[in-house]
């Protein structure tokens, strides 16, 4: 038996157009997964299935909004029409926004509360609901795998990102709180971990670590500094520590968050 075979395992990916999301879900298709993309807008989602359907991946996107509950169902219902089961969630989805981030000539004082509500609602909310709706189908079926997407600035106070790392920290607990509540009350073949990617540069941090030019900005450097391996993560890093928690492997791990991060929370910085 090869207990990291995942061939055919229905895996839904929010958040899976993006750079992350997108890398993970070309590993699992590629490792023989059925792929379902969903995200807000059709036009990304077709754009990403396609490049999928391409490399010859069975894959399917799907609209939905994390926040909304209806929603996820539609979504849901779509998937198990098509694919008859879900087996794993990759709760993906997530970010930050200005008015959430401390700027270098601010301090906490001048937080916008409702920036920090609506980082909070994505990347705590925008992880329960979507847990809620097919942890719901997973307890039906008595399995099934959760997979959150955490971040280092849960235990270490980087600055600037109070928002984001608030709402990080929350939705670690909740990781914690649901695996309890699947395995003790549905079944022990239900798991809910998470991964806490260190950095890697995307779309929505890549002015924040580099400068116009391609160097490291300060922030960039800091964070290269406090990096045992002196480098960013790669978008397909992350690929093993996930085929890893959606496979037999680790059948008898659930409430983790497991480190992807080049050694930085292991790093006192001196």
């Amino acid at each position: 038996m090869n207990l990291f075979d995942i061939k055919d395992k229905v895996a839904v990916i929010t958040g899976g157009t993006g750079v992350l999301g997108c890398s993970v879900a070309k590993h699992l298709a590629a490792s023989g997964a059925k792929v379902v993309i969903l995200g807000r807008n059709q036009e990304t989602i077709d754009k990403s299935v396609a490049a999928l359907k391409e490399n010859g991946y069975d894959a399917l996107g799907v609209e939905a909004n994390v926040l909304d509950k209806e929603s996820l169902e539609g979504a849901k219902n779509n998937i198990i029409s098509h694919y008859g089961k879900v087996d794993v969630l990759l709760n993906a989805a997530g970010g930050n926004m200005p008015g959430a981030t401390i700027n270098e000539d601010q301090t906490i004082f001048d937080l916008s509360i409702d920036a920090f509500q609506t980082v909070t609602d994505l990347n705590l909310n925008g992880t329960v609901i979507p847990s809620i709706v097919f942890g719901e189908l997973m307890a039906k079926q008595k399995e099934g795998i959760i997979i959150n997407f955490s971040s280092m600035t849960v235990e270490r106070a980087v600055t600037r990102v109070v928002g984001y790392s608030a709402s990080k920290a929350a939705m670690e607990n909740f990781t914690r709180w649901m695996a309890v509540e699947m395995a003790t009350k549905f079944s022990d073949k239900i798991r809910v971990n998470a991964i806490a990617p260190g950095f890697f540069i995307g779309n929505q941090n890549r002015r924040l670590l580099t400068n116009e030019d391609g160097t490291y900005s300060q922030r960039g450097n800091s964070i290269i500094n406090n990096t045992p391996m002196k480098r960013f993560g790669e978008a397909d890093e992350l690929a093993g520590a996930i085929h890893f928690l959606c496979s037999e492997a680790s059948k008898f791990i659930t409430g983790i968050v497991l480190p992807v991060d080049g050694g930085f929370s292991a790093f006192s910085g001196v």
